[in-house]
């Protein structure tokens, strides 16, 4: 007999909270290095229409055992890594980096005439995978798909998207740690969008309005860890914009030091080793 669908509901809030990280960078932040949002680790907002909030950037730095995505609404972001790479995102771009063994970089904000608005995100490697070589990618707004209905839309930076009518994109962000996905939705007063939602870890960050899931709301600056299911149907009677996290839990032991992200201490205390006596992106 088959059975009907179950759709996905709120299972938790998380709420962000100020922070700085860099040169005193203002930002809101979500971190869950406990394994709830595996293999998400954190989440961190730029938003302000004030340059001293964010103009000191975040000076060269390194970061071992992890993935980057960096996601910009508006503003933008130059990028320079010891790897060479050397390059500039703005609205609707997004840059991905697999730091594997280690990377040193530096981000530097810009500003447009709505000043920086954007995202990082943190996905967590696996355990094979955290001493591979670091890659770097840029993604451009026009290369990425959108879903669209009367008054949602829905662009994919990686990850596989459809809805039960069959409708289907892909993100060109294909190589995304535990089979990730990311997707930003806006959705217009009134607006409602409905996805299949097979990924075992499902998420949504809503950085404006306020979203409704099966009758319960998600504020802005909240994120819902949902419940296991087949579909998942936001809605909302204001309007409001948010980020769809999904991937596949790892299920690895975390150790985490900053900006090192492995599976033991031990391996925490080699790559501080390494960062130190300059083998660390040998």
């Amino acid at each position: 007999m088959a059975t009907s669908p179950s759709s996905r509901r709120i299972e938790r809030l998380f709420h962000s909270h100020p922070s700085q990280d860099g040169d005193g960078v203002h930002i809101q932040r979500i971190h869950c290095f406990d394994g709830e949002l595996d293999p998400f680790l954190m989440l961190d907002e730029l938003g302000s229409d004030r340059p001293d909030d964010y103009i000191g950037g975040f000076p060269p730095h390194p970061h071992r055992g992890i993935q980057t995505l960096t996601y910009i609404v508006h503003g933008g972001i130059t990028h320079e890594d010891h790897l060479g790479h050397s390059s500039t995102i703005q609205a609707g771009d997004a840059q991905w980096m697999h730091t594997g063994r280690g990377i040193v970089h530096s981000e530097m904000p810009l500003t447009d005439s709505q000043g920086l608005h954007g995202f990082q995100l943190w996905l967590n490697l696996p355990a094979q995978e955290k001493m591979s070589a670091a890659r770097y990618r840029d993604v451009r707004s026009d290369e990425m798909p959108r879903l669209k209905n009367e008054k949602a839309e829905l662009i994919a930076l990686g990850g596989s998207w459809s809805t039960p009518e069959g409708e289907s994109v892909s993100g060109p962000l294909d190589a995304l740690a535990g089979s990730g996905g990311v997707a930003h939705v806006r959705l217009e007063a009134d607006g409602q969008l409905t996805l299949t939602a097979p990924s075992e870890t499902l998420a949504v960050y809503v950085f404006e309005g306020a979203l409704q899931i099966e009758g319960e709301s998600v504020a802005a600056g909240q994120l819902a860890r949902l419940s296991p299911g087949d579909s998942l149907v936001l809605a909302s009677p204001t309007g409001a914009q948010c980020l769809l996290l999904a991937g596949t839990p790892h299920r690895e032991p975390i150790a985490h030091y900053g900006p090192f992200v492995m599976n033991s201490a031990q391996e925490i205390e080699q790559a501080l080793r390494d960062y130190r006596n300059g083998t660390f992106t040998d």
